[in-house]
C-alpha cells in the first residue's frame, strides 16, 4: 500500500514522522519523492489527515508520473485520460500556480475526479471528451505540459486487479495500440513549442509501450525523445520493481518544427 503526501500540507519526512507517531509503519521511495510504503496495509481512516487531504493512497509508479511532467509555476498543462483523478491532483499538490485542465471520455468515472479534488481542496478544469477529437472540448491555447496516461490493457496491474487475465483477449492490444496513437498524434497537435509531454502507460506490452512510442518518434520529426535510447524508449517499469506497479512512461520534448 503506497501513500502520496500532500506537500502543501506536509514534506514527505513530516508525513512519516506522524505515521511513526500514530504506530504505523512506513518507508520511502528512491525515487518518487511524494511516496511512502506503509509495511501493513491499513483502513485509510486510520492514516492521520486523511479526511483532511494530507495523504493519497497511489502507487509510487503512478506517482513517477508528476516527476517526469515537472510542471512549473503559471503553466497551462493538460491530465489526459485524467480519471479518476490522482495524477491530476498531484499535479495541482505539487505546482499550485498552474492551471491544470483534466479530460476524460467517461462521464461516471469523472465524478470521482470530482471527489478527489472535494477532498483534497484543490481545482482544476474538468472537462468530459475524446482525447482524439480536442476541437470539439477545447477553444483555449496550446499547453504547457500534456500528461497522458493513455487506455491501455492494464496488464502492469494485474497483481492488483486479477481479474484482468481473463478479461484481457490477444485481439485487444492491437485495438488498444491504435486508440493510443490516435490520441498521440492529437495531442501533440495541442502542445507548445518548446513543451513536454509525459506518455505513460499501466502495461508491460511492447506494442503499448516501446513500440508505439517508436513509431511515434518516426512519423513525428519535432518530437524528441527525453527519456530513454532511440532504440529503447521511454523506461519500462516492471511489476514488483522497487515494490511498484508495472508502469511505462514516455518523455517527449516539442522542438522548433
Amino acid at each position: 500500500m503506497w501513500l502520496r503526501v500532500n506537500r502543501r500540507h506536509h514534506s514527505r519526512d513530516n508525513y512519516l514522522e506522524l505515521l511513526e507517531e500514530a504506530g504505523i509503519e512506513a518507508e520511502i521511495h528512491p525515487q518518487a519523492t511524494d511516496a511512502l510504503k506503509l509495511s501493513k496495509p491499513c483502513d485509510v481512516n486510520m492514516l492521520p489527515g486523511f479526511a483532511d487531504g494530507w495523504v493519497s493512497v497511489q502507487d509510487a509508479a503512478a506517482q513517477l508520473s508528476v516527476e517526469y511532467l515537472d510542471p512549473q509555476e503559471n503553466e497551462l498543462i493538460l491530465d489526459c485520460c485524467a480519471a479518476p483523478g490522482g495524477k491530476t491532483a498531484h499535479i495541482l499538490e505539487r505546482q499550485p500556480i498552474a492551471e491544470v485542465v483534466a479530460i476524460d471520455a467517461d462521464e461516471q468515472r469523472l465524478s470521482r475526479v470530482y471527489d478527489n479534488l472535494k477532498r483534497l481542496k484543490l481545482e482544476a478544469q474538468v472537462v468530459c471528451g475524446d482525447a482524439r477529437e480536442p476541437a470539439k472540448w477545447w477553444k483555449g491555447g496550446q499547453f504547457d505540459r500534456i500528461l497522458l496516461d493513455a487506455p491501455c490493457s492494464a496488464t502492469g496491474v494485474i497483481r492488483r486487479h486479477p481479474d484482468i487475465k481473463w478479461l484481457r483477449r490477444a485481439e485487444d492490444i492491437a485495438a488498444l495500440a491504435a486508440l493510443q496513437s490516435e490520441i498521440l498524434d492529437a495531442m501533440w497537435q495541442q502542445l507548445k513549442t518548446g513543451g513536454t509531454l509525459v506518455y505513460a502507460t499501466c502495461s508491460v506490452t511492447q506494442q503499448e509501450n516501446a513500440e508505439q512510442m517508436k513509431a511515434f518518434l518516426a512519423r513525428t520529426p519535432d518530437a524528441e525523445l527525453r527519456l530513454g535510447e532511440t532504440d529503447k524508449p521511454g523506461r519500462q517499469i516492471m511489476p514488483g520493481e522497487l515494490d511498484m506497479d508495472g508502469f511505462y512512461y514516455a518523455v517527449l520534448y516539442k522542438k522548433q518544427a
